[in-house]
C-alpha cells in the first residue's frame, strides 16, 4: 500500500461512517477554499475575513458546542475535532491556521462553561456565526505555563472591574472582539486567580502585533495592553477565585488538538518524503531504491504508528472522561518529537527542495518549536507527568 496521508492513518476501530463523511466533506471544502491560498496568506501574514463565514457555513466553527446558541452537538463527538486538526494540517499549515481560524476552541469554552446566561446568549452565537471573535489571554511577558503566578490585575470597583497589565502571544489577538482573560483578584497564588471576559473595544485596552515569527506566518498573534480598563463585573467567567480550574479545564482539549495537529504534520511529512523518493533518481536509480532512504522512512512510520496508536487511545479515553492529564502530557511530547523527527527527515530526502518556500515539509519544520512549546513546553509537560505519578 502506498504511504500517502491517507493510507499512513492506522485503521481506527473507533470511527463511523458519518466521521468518514464529515473527513470528505471538509476535505471538499479545504481543497477549494484554503490548499490553493495557503501559500498567498503566509506571505501576506494574515487570513482574509471572508474565511470565518465560509467556515461557519460548513459547520466548522458550530463543531461540538451547543445547539441553544447556534452550535452542532448531536452526534458530534472528539473524533469530530480531530479529523478537522488532521485535514486542516494537511492543507499544509501545522497549527497556523487553526490557531487563529479555530482560536474561538480555547477562547469560547470558559464562556459556554462558566460564563452567566446573558453572556453566553450575547457572546456565543455571533462567534459560532463566524460574525465575530474571541481569544483568550493567558500567557504574560513574565511568564506562560505558571498559570498560578499571573500578574494582571483586576480591582473590584462597584459594579466594575478595574483591569492592568498585559498579554502576550495571543493566537489571534488583533482580530477578537472579546478575550477571556486571567487576572489577578485576590492574594498570591492560583486561588487569587479569576477569569474575565473583556471586550477589546473597551477605553483602556490596545494590542500590537508578533508579526516576526519563526512559523506559523498567516496567523494572527499579538499582545494586549490593559490600562486602566473598566470592565462590568457581569463579565465575570465563574465565581472570583475559581479561574484557575477554569484555565486548568481548558488544557486538555487543547492539548489533544496539539497531539492530533503534530501527528497529522508528520504523516504529511511522510507523504511528501515517500512521493519525492519515488520521483527523484540519484546515481542510475531512485531515491526510493537507495537503502538509507527506505530506512528514513520505515523510520519515520515507525514514530508514526506510535503516535497515533497513543492518540487514538487517549481521544477515547477524553470522551469517555478517563483521560489521565499525565499520560495526555506525555502523549504531548511524543507527538512533537514524532514531528520534529519526521520534518528533518524528510527534509534531508528531498535535499535542497525542503530549504525553498510553499512547501509543507519547509513549513512544518519551522512549525515544530511553536507546538513543542505552545499548550506546555516539553520540559513542562515531562514535569506534570512526574508529579501526576507523585515522582
Amino acid at each position: 500500500m502506498a504511504l500517502d496521508f491517507d493510507s499512513a492513518r492506522l485503521h481506527n476501530p473507533y470511527l463511523r461512517p458519518e466521521h468518514e463523511e464529515w473527513r470528505s466533506q471538509l476535505r471538499k471544502f479545504l481543497e477549494v477554499e484554503v490548499r490553493p491560498h495557503l501559500d498567498d496568506w503566509e506571505e501576506a501574514g494574515k487570513l482574509p475575513d471572508s474565511l470565518w463565514a465560509k467556515a461557519a457555513d460548513i459547520g466548522l466553527l458550530q463543531l461540538g458546542y451547543p445547539e441553544a446558541y447556534g452550535g452542532i452537538a448531536e452526534g458530534i463527538d472528539q473524533w469530530h475535532v480531530n479529523i478537522a486538526n488532521e485535514e486542516i494540517t494537511r492543507c499544509g499549515s501545522a497549527g497556523g491556521l487553526v490557531s487563529n481560524l479555530l482560536i474561538h476552541g480555547i477562547g469560547l469554552p470558559p464562556v459556554v462553561n462558566f460564563a452567566s446566561e446573558d453572556i453566553k446568549q450575547a457572546v456565543i452565537p455571533p462567534v459560532l456565526a463566524g460574525e465575530k471573535r474571541i481569544s483568550l489571554g493567558i500567557t504574560e511577558p513574565s511568564g506562560g505555563s505558571d498559570v498560578a503566578n499571573i500578574t494582571t490585575t483586576a480591582r473590584r470597583d462597584g459594579e466594575h472591574y478595574i483591569v492592568n497589565g498585559s498579554k502576550t502571544f495571543i493566537s489571534g489577538a488583533m482580530g477578537a472582539d472579546w478575550v477571556s482573560t486571567a487576572v489577578r483578584t485576590g492574594g498570591e497564588g492560583a486561588k487569587g486567580v479569576s477569569m474575565l471576559l473583556i471586550p477589546t473595544d473597551l477605553p483602556g485596552v490596545s494590542r500590537t502585533p508578533l508579526d516576526r515569527k519563526q512559523g506559523w506566518w498567516c496567523a494572527d498573534t499579538g499582545t494586549f495592553y490593559f490600562d486602566n480598563v473598566r470592565v462590568p463585573a457581569s463579565h465575570l467567567i465563574g465565581d472570583e477565585g475559581a479561574g484557575f480550574w477554569v484555565i486548568m479545564s481548558n488544557f486538555n482539549p487543547e492539548r489533544l488538538s496539539l497531539i492530533v495537529t503534530m501527528e497529522a504534520a508528520a504523516r504529511a511529512c511522510l507523504e511528501d518524503a515517500v512521493n519525492w523518493a519515488r520521483e527523484r533518481s540519484t546515481f542510475g536509480k531512485r531515491l526510493a531504491d537507495h537503502q538509507v532512504i527506505r530506512h528514513k522512512i520505515a523510520a519515520m512510520k515507525q514514530r508514526i504508528n506510535a503516535a497515533q496508536c497513543y492518540t487514538n487511545y487517549l481521544t477515547q479515553a477524553y470522551i469517555e472522561g478517563r483521560c489521565d492529564p499525565g499520560d495526555l502530557a506525555l502523549a504531548k511530547v511524543q507527538a512533537s518529537e514524532t514531528m520534529e523527527f519526521c520534518a528533518r527527515e524528510a527534509s534531508q530526502i528531498l535535499g535542497g527542495a525542503s530549504y525553498l518556500r510553499g512547501n509543507r515539509v519547509e513549513r512544518f519544520y519551522r512549525e515544530v518549536r511553536v507546538n513543542a512549546i505552545g499548550g506546555g513546553s516539553e520540559e513542562i509537560m515531562r514535569d506534570l507527568a512526574a508529579r501526576q505519578y507523585r515522582l
